[in-house]
């Protein structure tokens, strides 16, 4: 039977590497040895928290970024990078939930915040494939036609030049018309994320990667064990791990998938595509695709496409399991590209999925001194730039617009039925405590392989390395308490709760989460016992 290595969490918050790094691994700094007394103290070193930090600098603040990986190893390394005003919720919706105003100031600070990667590649010198593009949002065939219109008229009110256009290089979509953002962008990820950090360290940053944040108060951390105190601190962690409940009722995780296959250079113009996504999804968010181009090499382009979400660790509530998904994914593609050959690469994300459509971004609810970015949903590249520049503004008193619009103690009382729904589907997964295991015990888990094992109200996560070795753990995340599940594309065991991830040793991956699986001792009989 073939096994797959055990991935370094270091490096990837996966098994599988995406393609930004593969070709631009995740750069490594000093773990933290010492205490650390500072002004700023920035949990993640991901696009929010470098840029973040990056900007902090720039305004003469001593910053400290510290990361339980290398930078950029979790979500910043698995995206897709499309750099858009743009959003994966509609401008119709934000004008319902929020007003013609606040939908006007979103298209705004994402359109400023393309702006600002594309100075900061032409001050830092980040040789990263940056250029100008344009995006094509078409219908899903399950989305009615008027929606599409309801859409063009609230982008223009929001001040974005939009038109109408037929999506270039893609096989016939409804009514052959789809509407353009002009002037939107892409990068490779990780060469980006790469300069970044090297800015970052040359303006006096202190970078400290495999250097783990527990305990985060209003005072600082603790990282790998020694303290960090800091007067002001950033959590940019995807999901925040300073906050136990209230953000998480929030926001919702979600597993996104990609594949990147050949396409003949030239066969396509490079151009970002979207659909408006299944309206007739079992998931609140209305899952959609994506797709881009990336050079590859002198023959060839890479068609990166993405898509096929659900819930993190609920993919089998669908009957199509992690690893399923991109067949379907492959599939889909191929009908709207039939000139990409092989794919070459497949890896998955995981995003937060705001309730009301916007990212938060600001004081973390309760806290004076401490500032989150989380809920970026589709758009992480852009949420992340808009961060690094609205927590600078906070922290240093300078006057920022759009402080109002992404604060995170906002309430949204018009997505009532949404949060209601998020919530009952969270309700729903505590049942797993009473519910039939993966496997009856852990002779029948195979080398490369992982299951929940054990009887109701004794959840055990089990994993079989490829010499034979059990690894087993309590399978209750030591966040809130839900029972987790085995990804087996990922090769993690993922909480279906909040989203929490942890690798074949136990180790958390994502947050909410900030310590491992229990370990336990057991010992089943083909091992000896």
């Amino acid at each position: 039977m073939q096994t797959n290595p055990p991935f370094d969490s270091n490096k990837t918050a996966g098994l599988h590497q995406s393609y930004w790094t593969e070709t631009a691994p995740s750069l490594a700094f000093g773990s933290i040895s010492a205490h650390v007394v500072t002004e700023v103290l920035v949990v993640g070193a991901g696009i929010s928290g470098l840029t973040t930090a990056y900007y902090l600098l720039k305004a003469g603040k001593r910053v400290v970024i510290v990361d339980d990986g290398n930078a950029g190893s979790g979500e910043t390394g698995r995206t897709t990078a499309h750099i858009t005003c743009a959003l994966d919720d509609r401008y119709y919706d934000i004008e319902r939930i929020f007003s013609k105003e606040d939908a006007r100031l979103a298209a705004e600070s994402h359109t400023e915040a393309i702006r600002q990667i594309e100075a900061i590649v032409s001050q830092e010198g980040i040789d990263c494939n940056f250029m100008h593009i344009d995006g094509f949002l078409f219908r899903h065939e399950t989305d009615p036609a008027k929606n599409l219109d309801k859409e063009f008229e609230a982008t223009q009110r929001a001040g974005i030049p939009t038109d109408w256009a037929v999506p270039p290089g893609i096989d016939e979509v409804p009514e052959n018309r789809a509407i353009r953002f002009p002037s939107q962008a892409q990068f490779h990820a990780m060469h980006y994320l790469n300069g970044l950090a090297r800015a970052v360290e040359r303006l006096g940053g202190k970078i400290y990667t495999q250097s783990k944040a527990t305990d985060i108060t209003s005072k600082g951390a603790k990282v790998n064990g020694f303290d960090v105190a800091a007067d002001q601190i950033v959590v940019a962690t995807n999901s925040p791990s300073n906050d136990i409940f209230a953000m998480h009722t929030k926001q919702a995780p979600y597993r996104s998938y990609v594949i990147g296959a050949r396409i003949k250079k030239g066969a396509l113009p490079y151009a970002l595509w979207w659909d408006t996504g299944d309206q007739e999804s079992k998931w609140t968010s209305f899952p959609y695709h994506y797709v881009r181009l990336e050079p590859l090499d002198d023959a060839y382009d890479l068609l990166i496409s993405g898509g096929e979400d659900h819930k993190t660790g609920q993919a089998a509530s669908e009957n199509l399991p992690e690893e399923d998904r991109y067949t379907k994914l492959e599939a889909w593609t191929r009908g709207y590209f039939p000139l990409i050959e092989d794919v070459r690469y497949r890896w998955s994300g995981q995003v937060m999925e705001p309730v009301d459509c916007l990212a938060f971004i600001g004081r973390n609810p309760g806290n004076d001194n401490v500032y989150i970015a989380t809920g970026d949903s589709g758009n992480g590249i852009t949420h992340g730039t808009i961060a690094g520049k609205l927590i600078t503004d906070l922290i240093v008193g300078n006057p920022n617009p759009y402080e109002k619009l992404y604060d995170p103690s906002r309430i949204s009382l018009s997505t009532a039925k949404d949060f209601i729904s998020e919530q009952a589907n969270v309700a729903k997964q505590y049942a797993d405590w009473f519910s039939k295991e993966d496997l009856q015990d852990a002779e029948q888990i195979a080398p490369g392989q992982g299951a929940v094992i054990g009887g109701r109200l004794d959840k055990k996560a089990a994993y079989r390395n490829d010499d034979g070795t059990l690894e087993v753990f309590s399978a209750v995340c030591p966040h809130l308490g839900c029972i987790v599940r085995w990804n087996n594309d990922e090769k993690s065991f993922d909480c279906p709760c909040h989203g929490s991830r942890f690798d074949t040793k136990g180790c958390v991956l994502n947050g909410p989460a900030t310590s491992d699986l229990e370990k336990r001792n057991m010992k089943p009989a083909s091992d000896g016992q």
